[in-house]
C-alpha cells in the first residue's frame, strides 16, 4: 500500500473539477503539464488563464523530498520558521554523504562513522517535525521516491535538481533550493513562473542497443544545456507509451541537464505495471478512475504545434546509441567510428579506465538487468574486463532483488565493485585518487547525468562520457572509447574473435521485488519531546543566524570576481569532500567560487584584493572585504548557476558579503536561490557590457531605492583610472520577491509572518 494513499485520493478528488475549469477558462484542450499545474493552484479552482513564461503563480505541492547534503541547510532553516510540524508530507534521504571507495559494506560503515553527527541530526530533526527518514544505505533519493512516493498527476518539489526523475511516473516534480522547500514545509505557497511548454513526440520504438538514455542524450544535443530553461518538457507519442516507467524516469531525470523546469509523461500502462509491482495497486486503481485526466488531451497530442511553444520529434527506430561529453552533457556523438574520429581530433584519451553504472538516472532493476546481460555474454564468450567497473544500485529494494536474481553476481564475476546504494561517484563522492588535482589525463564512461570537469573524482583531467548502462558495460569490457558493440568484435582469452549480441533485460523483476529492510524510519506522531542538540564547536553543523537586509543603498561595492565561461554550481560551491560541511555555513563558505575561472588571468581561486593589490584565494579576499564592511558583486556569463539545486551556491556569497550577482543569464534554480537569500540577481540589459567590467572596478547602484517589478536597475561602474560607465541591468523580481530582499531573506519574512 502507498505511504500517502489518503493524500493521493484527496488530490484525485480535485482533478476533474479543476481540469474542467481550466479547460473552460483557457478555452482549449490541455497538456498534461497544464492539467497538473492548474490542479495544484494555491488558491484552489482556476479563475484565470496564466501566461506562460510571464505570470508568477502560487502552487500547493503535494510533498517534499530532501537529500542529506541539502537537507541539513533546509532543516536548519525550517527550525527557524517557528513551526511544530511540516505542513505537507516530507522525507529525508541519506544518499550523498557516502563515499565510494572499497565497496558497499566498508564504505557504508565508514560513512556512518565519519558522518554520524550529521545523520543523527537529520534523524532527530525528522523525528521532531514529522518527516520520514531513509537511513544511509536505503537508496538514492530519486529512485526511492519513484518506488514509494511518486504518483501520476501529482506535484512535488525536492531539494535536488534531479527531483525531476519522478516525471517518469507522470508527476510535475521540480528541483528547488532549501528555502523554497521551507516555504512549503511551513504551510506557505510555493511560487513559480508559469512554465513554457516543450513537446517531444516520440515515434517508432526502441530496440537493440538503443535505450531510453539515448533519447535524452539526443534531446540534450538538440536543446543544449540551457534550451529547456523556463519550460516543462512533455513527452508523448507511441514511442513514449511503449517505454518502461523507469525508462521514462531516466529521460525526465536528465532533463535537469537541459535546464528544464521539469519533464513528464502521461499516465499509461507501463506506469500502472510499475505501481502494482512496487506494492501500490491502490494508487493504480485510483489513477485508473481518472486516467483521461492524467495525460494530455487527445487534441493536444494530435496537433502539438498548436499547444506547445516548441515541438521536437524523434523517431526511436532511427536512433542509435550515443555518448555525450566530455565536460558537458549536451555534446553528443554516435558510438563507434565517429566517436573515434572526434576523440582523436580533440586528443581525448581512447583508453577507458572505468565504467560506472547506476546513479539516480540509471539504477533501476531494468537498467541493471540489461547491463548484466552484457556481463553474462562477456563471461560466456571468454572476455576479460579491460576497464574497471563500478555499480551503484538505486535502492536497497533494487539491490536485494538484483542479488536474489543473480544479477550482482554476474558483475562480481567480472571483478566489479558493488558500491553502496547511494550517489557515490555521480556527485563527486569517489575516493579514486589520493591527489585528484594532479591526477593523470584519462577517460571514463558512466550512466550518470553530469560530466562537468572534476565532477566524479576531483580530477580536472578526467574526460567523462555519459551513456546508457548497457553501452557503458560494453565499452568498459572493451576498454575503448570508440568501441561500437553493434559492429566491432573483440578477441577473447582463446584468441577468438567474438561479438556481443543485443542486450536483453527485464522491465520488472519476474519474481517480483523483495527486500528485508528498506531502511525507512517513520517519525513519531508527536515529536514535541524530541530535543535537537547541536554542539557549538561542531565542524559539521552550525545553527543559522538571520541575514541582515542589504538596504536600498549600495555604494562603493568592489568586484570580487568576473567569471569566465561556464560557471556551474559545482564551480560556485564544490561537492566532493566539501559535502562534509553542508550543514555549517561558515566552514563551507571556504569553497565559495574557488572553481570559477577569473576572466582577468584565466586562473581559478586567484583574484585581486583591491584593498592590498595582492592576489589570493576568493574566500580569503571576500572575508577581508566583509571585515571592512565592503559589499561586493560577482559578474558572470551565460547560464550562470547551471547544475544542481544547491542553495549553498547562493548562501555562501551572501554569508560572506556579496550583495549582487550580475550575469548574462541565469539557470532557473540558482536565480531563485539568490532571491530567497535576499541578494540581487541581475542580468545585463546589453550583454556586451560584460566586456566593460575591469578588474579594479567599483560599483554604485544609482536607483536601488526605486527597486520595483519590471523596472531596470542602473549601476555606475567606476574604473581605476577614474573613468565611468553606466550600465542598465534587468531583473525578474516580483513584488513578493522584493519583500524578501527588503527583509534580508525569504526566511526572515516567514519568521516575521509567523510571529505576527
Amino acid at each position: 500500500m502507498a505511504f500517502d494513499i489518503n493524500m493521493i485520493k484527496e488530490v484525485y478528488n480535485k482533478v476533474v473539477e479543476r481540469v474542467d475549469a481550466a479547460r473552460k477558462i483557457t478555452g482549449k484542450p490541455l497538456t498534461l503539464a497544464e492539467k497538473i499545474l492548474y490542479t495544484h493552484l494555491w488558491d484552489g479552482n482556476p479563475t484565470k488563464a496564466f501566461e506562460r513564461g510571464k505570470d508568477y503563480v502560487d502552487f500547493a505541492p503535494d510533498r517534499i523530498a530532501c537529500q542529506d547534503a541539502t537537507a541539513q541547510m533546509a532543516l536548519l532553516q525550517f527550525m527557524q520558521a517557528g513551526k511544530d510540524k511540516v505542513a505537507v508530507p516530507t522525507t529525508v534521504h541519506c544518499d550523498h554523504l557516502i563515499q565510494a571507495k572499497d565497496g558497499a559494506a566498508t564504505d557504508l560503515k565508514h560513512a556512518n562513522d565519519v558522518s554520524s553527527e550529521v545523520f543523527n541530526f537529520l534523524e532527530s530533526v525528522s523525528n521532531k517535525y514529522g518527516i520520514g527518514f531513509w537511513k544511509p544505505g536505503a537508496g538514492i533519493i530519486h529512485q526511492v521516491v519513484l518506488e514509494n512516493y511518486a504518483f501520476p498527476g501529482g506535484m512535488m518539489i525536492g531539494t535536488d535538481s534531479h527531483t525531476v526523475n519522478a516525471g517518469g511516473l507522470g508527476m510535475v516534480a521540480i528541483g528547488v533550493g532549501g528555502a523554497d522547500a521551507v516555504d512549503v514545509m511551513a504551510g506557505m505557497p510555493w511560487e513559480l513562473k508559469f512554465p513554457k511548454l516543450i513537446g517531444v513526440k516520440l515515434t517508432g520504438k526502441l530496440s537493440g542497443w538503443t535505450a531510453p538514455k539515448d533519447v535524452i542524450l539526443k534531446v540534450a544535443e538538440i536543446l543544449t544545456v540551457k534550451g529547456g530553461t523556463g519550460a516543462i518538457v512533455e513527452y508523448f507519442g507511441p514511442g513514449a507509451t511503449a517505454m518502461s516507467c523507469t525508462g521514462k524516469g531516466t529521460i525526465c531525470n536528465m532533463g535537469a541537464e537541459i535546464g528544464a523546469t521539469t519533464s513528464t509523461f502521461g499516465y499509461d500502462e507501463s506506469m500502472e505495471r510499475y505501481l502494482r509491482a512496487t506494492d501500490r495497486s491502490d494508487v493504480a486503481d485510483a489513477a485508473n478512475e481518472i486516467k483521461g485526466y492524467l495525460t494530455g488531451d487527445t487534441e493536444v497530442y494530435a496537433n502539438p504545434e498548436q499547444y506547445f511553444d516548441q515541438v521536437i520529434e524523434i523517431n526511436l527506430s532511427e536512433l542509435g546509441p550515443l555518448l555525450n561529453g566530455p565536460f558537458t552533457p549536451d555534446l553528443s556523438t554516435p558510438a563507434g567510428k565517429e566517436m573515434g574520429e572526434k576523440a582523436t581530433a580533440n586528443n581525448w584519451p581512447l583508453q577507458v579506465e572505468w565504467g560506472l553504472i547506476g546513479s539516480c538516472t540509471n539504477s533501476s532493476y531494468e537498467d541493471l538487468s540489461r547491463a548484466a546481460s552484457i556481463a553474462q555474454q562477456a563471461i560466456d564468450k571468454g572476455l576479460k574486463m579491460k576497464s574497471e567497473l563500478g555499480i551503484n544500485p538505486g535502492s536497497e529494494q533494487v539491490r536485494y532483488t538484483a542479488e536474489r536474481d543473480g544479477i550482482l553476481d554476474l558483475f562480481e564475476k567480472l571483478d566489479a565493485k558493488i558500491f553502496t546504494n547511494a550517489c557515490g561517484p555521480c556527485i563527486g563522492q569517489w575516493a579514486r585518487y589520493s591527489d585528484p588535482k594532479n591526477a593523470p589525463k584519462n577517460s571514463i564512461v558512466h550512466s550518470f547525468n553530469r560530466n562537468f570537469a572534476k565532477r566524479a573524482d576531483g580530477n580536472p583531467n578526467t574526460h567523462a562520457f555519459v551513456a546508457s548502462p548497457e553501452l557503458t558495460a560494453a565499452i568498459a569490457i572493451s576498454g575503448r572509447l570508440d568501441f561500437n558493440p553493434m559492429t566491432d568484435s573483440l578477441i577473447n582469452e582463446n584468441g577468438e574473435e567474438v561479438m556481443f549480441d543485443e542486450p536483453t533485460g527485464w522491465e520488472l523483476p519476474p519474481k517480483g521485488f523483495e527486500v528485508k529492510d528498506n531502511g525507512y524510519l517513520a517519525p513519531e506522531k508527536d515529536g514535541s519531546h524530541v530535543e535537537i542538540v547541536v554542539n557549538p564547536n561542531s565542524e559539521r553543523i552550525e545553527l543559522l543566524t538571520p541575514f541582515t537586509p542589504l538596504g536600498d543603498t549600495i555604494e562603493g561595492a568592489k568586484l570580487l570576481i568576473k567569471a569566465h565561461g561556464k560557471c556551474t554550481t559545482d564551480h560556485i560551491s564544490m561537492a566532493g569532500p566539501w559535502l562534509r560541511y553542508r550543514g555549517h555555513l561558515d566552514n563551507i563558505s571556504n569553497n565559495c567560487l574557488i572553481g570559477a575561472v577569473n576572466a582577468f588571468n584565466m586562473k581559478t581561486n586567484f583574484v585581486k584584493n583591491q584593498l592590498t593589490g595582492e592576489y589570493d584565494a576568493v574566500p580569503k579576499v571576500q572575508r577581508e572585504y566583509k571585515a571592512k564592511g565592503i559589499k561586493t558583486i560577482v559578474v558572470g556569463d551565460h547560464n550562470y548557476g547551471e547544475g544542481s539545486s544547491r542553495e549553498h551556491a547562493a548562501m555562501e556569497p551572501r554569508h560572506l558579503g556579496v550583495a549582487a550577482v550580475l550575469v548574462k543569464s541565469f539557470a532557473r534554480i540558482h536565480e531563485t536561490n539568490l532571491k530567497k537569500q535576499g541578494m540581487l540577481g541581475l542580468t545585463f540589459n546589453n550583454e556586451a557590457d560584460y566586456d566593460l567590467i575591469q578588474e579594479d572596478d567599483t560599483f554604485n547602484f544609482l536607483d536601488l531605492n526605486q527597486f520595483s517589478p519590471g523596472k531596470p536597475l542602473t549601476i555606475e561602474v567606476i574604473h581605476a583610472d577614474g573613468s565611468k560607465d553606466t550600465i542598465v541591468t534587468n531583473h525578474t523580481y516580483n513584488k513578493g520577491q522584493i519583500e524578501w530582499f527588503k527583509e534580508g531573506s525569504a526566511l526572515n519574512l516567514i519568521k516575521k509572518q509567523n510571529v505576527s
